[in-house]
């Protein structure tokens, strides 16, 4: 289903990103770099191991899909799921299939442990699809959810103000950007207490934030969006000369950011 879900089914907005494009293979890369050791060390707090059966929502190209099969050996088993899956290799025990998280259903009763990295602030009817991971949870099952919330992230060092005022302008457009297509970029913040609505036990929310400058994963992240979203930021006002200049600011040697918070929220299905 690799699409530009700017107006998915019926009219409905969704994912802002095109993986149609080769734009996914940068992004994806520096997403693993920076947080795939935060989220598999919690992954590992939940105890999975030998024989689990668990499910990798939006896995980009499997990174945390092998990870999990790693741990679960052969008599368990993974799925991982995306809209896009031709950069997900599948092995044994991790099977691989086309998913829309937002519409399609999942099987009750069927998974130890269910994760999903940075994939449901860009799904519309995230309430809907909080119940049916519930229902998809084995009775005691875990559930792991990784989400930004992008209202915080200072910058600390600028080569000069103009510089600054720039990147907060660019992270301005692109919060907007995902909100029309229908996404919530602070969702993170929220996540535990909606789950906690949904019916979860056991909320555990855990944030964390990092510093970035010049050549960190999490910074070269948001410049591969220049590329990704180029046309979609344009529309929110930003030209081309500033998001060449943008490029300039993330990579000069004096800038400092502090990233986003990601909350990696524990959660589970009650017994």
């Amino acid at each position: 289903m690799s699409q530009l879900l700017v107006q998915a089914r019926s009219g409905e907005p969704g994912y802002a990103f095109d993986n149609s494009t080769d734009h996914p293979l940068a992004q994806y890369g520096c997403l693993e770099a920076a947080y795939d050791p935060w989220s598999t060390g919690r992954l590992a707090a939940t105890g999975v191991g030998p024989g689990w059966h668990c499910l990798e929502i939006g896995a980009g190209n499997g990174s945390v899909a092998h990870w999990l099969a790693d741990q679960v050996g052969e008599g368990g088993r993974v799925l991982a799921t995306d809209l896009d899956t031709r950069r997900i290799q599948g092995r044994p025990n991790l099977a691989v299939e086309q998913h829309d998280i937002g519409h399609d259903p999942l099987p009750e009763g069927a998974f130890d442990l269910i994760h999903a990295r940075l994939v449901l602030q860009h799904v519309p009817r995230r309430r809907a699809v909080l119940d049916r991971l519930l229902t998809a949870l084995k009775p005691g099952g875990w559930l792991q959810i990784d989400e930004f919330d992008v209202s915080y992230g200072p910058v600390l060092l600028a080569p000069d103000g103009r510089s600054a005022e720039l990147y907060e302008a660019f992270l301005t457009a692109k919060s907007e950007l995902f909100r029309a297509a229908g996404g919530d970029p602070c969702w993170g913040r929220d996540c535990a207490a909606q789950l906690c609505e949904a019916g979860f036990t056991g909320l555990d929310p855990q944030p964390t934030v990092l510093l970035w400058q010049a050549g960190h994963p999490g910074l070269e992240l948001l410049v591969s969006h220049l590329d990704g979203l180029r046309e979609r930021l344009l529309a929110q006002g930003l030209t081309e000369g500033q998001l060449d200049e943008l490029r300039l600011v993330m990579r000069h040697p004096d800038f400092r950011a502090v990233s986003p918070v990601l909350y990696s929220v524990h959660a589970r299905r009650p017994r």
